[in-house]
């Protein structure tokens, strides 16, 4: 069975044609071309999706789609997206069944993320499971049962505005503190940047002093790893706080399976061992039995074979 994945950004539409057992069989992107308005842009999501599905040797069941905004319960409407001016509420579904014939749902990134590893990555081996995305923000899913947890609108699994330090840093919370302000792609480069321009001697401040703004957690990663001790701190107090984070959601779900994606989690075990250790060291022992924090190795894919599974899932139920 086949189906056809979209990943809709304000810079790129990213498509691919996913096998419900192979994966991903082809990739495609287009332009957004965002500032042309919203109609433009829904046709450029017809071309992504005629470009995978003329790449197809029989008919997809179907479309998915992630989508920044909200989305509603139904999974037909987007509300709100940053980056595409116009779209302050389109039945995102309708538009595209009417302009290519094909059924469509739509989810936000972060819950295809968690659809994509329960039924293609290591979310394949539990029921339960939270998934977090550390990306330029920080997003989440949770997996209850099999399927999404959506809450009572569909807007559930904000991970990355849960405050764990009220007075903190910004980020695109409504408060400070949020973990997003301490694991964000930007914000957690925002912080390296302020605690390496205070150690001139530091090998990280002389190859970036002219240039903070492109400093990325990849770079602290090789820091890391060649043994640049401030860059292993930042990113040792960064996973501390990924861990008082984790406390908060598993006290809250008694779900005990911790998966982890994005860019921000390629630094491995420099943020999740200290993840691991201090979410185990602060939750109550009662949620010690079956605790695991695991990476997810599908990278960006995840959200594309996340979106494809709502057309399979669609499917089956009808």
């Amino acid at each position: 069975m086949l189906a056809i994945g979209i990943d809709l950004g304000g810079t790129n539409i990213k498509s691919a044609l996913v096998d419900d057992d192979k994966g991903i069989v082809k990739k495609f992107s287009l332009k957004t071309e965002a500032v042309k308005g919203r109609d433009h842009v829904l046709s450029r999501l017809s071309q992504a999706i005629q470009k995978a599905a003329d790449a197809a040797d029989e008919q997809p069941v179907g479309v998915g789609m992630g989508s920044p905004g909200m989305i509603s319960l139904d999974r037909t409407t987007v509300q709100n997206p940053p980056n595409l001016p116009g779209w302050e509420s389109v039945n995102v579904s309708n538009e595209i069944q009417q302009r290519t014939g094909f059924s469509c749902l739509v989810e936000n990134d972060a819950n295809l993320a968690a659809l994509g590893s329960h039924h293609f990555g290591k979310g394949q081996d539990f029921d339960h499971f939270i998934m977090i995305t550390l990306g330029t923000g920080v997003g989440g899913g949770i997996i209850f049962d099999g399927d999404l947890y959506r809450g009572t609108t569909g807007a559930a699994g904000e991970l990355g505005h849960v405050i764990i330090n009220y007075p903190g840093p910004l980020s695109n919370s409504n408060t400070r503190g949020g973990i997003e302000a301490y694991l964000g792609q930007r914000f957690l480069s925002r912080y390296a940047a302020d605690r390496i321009r205070h150690d001139s001697s530091n090998p990280l401040y002389k190859k970036f002093a002219n240039r903070f703004d492109d400093l990325e957690p990849i770079d602290l990663y090789d820091a890391a790893n060649d043994g640049n001790e401030l860059a292993q701190e930042i990113l040792y107090s960064s996973g501390e706080k990924l861990g008082y984070a984790i406390v908060n959601y598993i006290h809250i779900l008694d779900i005990r399976k911790i998966i982890v994606s994005g860019g921000v989690s390629q630094a491995g075990d420099w943020i999740l061992e200290p993840a691991r250790k201090t979410a185990y060291k602060y939750m109550m022992a009662t949620f010690h039995d079956g605790f695991e924090l695991i990476h997810e190795s599908l990278g960006n894919k995840a959200a594309l074979l996340g979106a494809a599974s709502l057309a399979f899932k669609q499917e089956v139920r009808t």
